[in-house]
């Protein structure tokens, strides 16, 4: 089972050899305001999927979401300590 650190050091590791058939590469290379969208339309899955759907479907959204927001911060240039602080 892979962890939110594990997913973290994944996407980074992907980031770093700018593979071009890298879905994580081509999100990085949209920019922030392509992220930023897909960040809200994961959110509004969430939400939707909690709302009206099963647990299972809701952690997917929630894992999906999870995706998005460290390809955001890998972006940002952030580190999952700059996250935790805020904890």
């Amino acid at each position: 089972m892979k962890t939110f650190e594990d997913l973290f050091t994944e996407l980074k590791e992907k980031a770093a050899k700018a593979d071009p058939n890298s879905g994580t590469v081509r999100q990085l290379q949209k920019g922030t305001h392509a992220i930023g969208k897909k960040v809200v339309e994961e959110a509004a899955e969430v939400w939707m999927a909690c709302e009206y759907q099963s647990k299972d479907d809701a952690a997917e959204e929630i894992s999906q979401l999870f995706y998005h927001l460290q390809v955001m911060m890998i972006d940002q240039e952030l580190e999952l300590e700059d996250i935790y602080k805020f904890l």
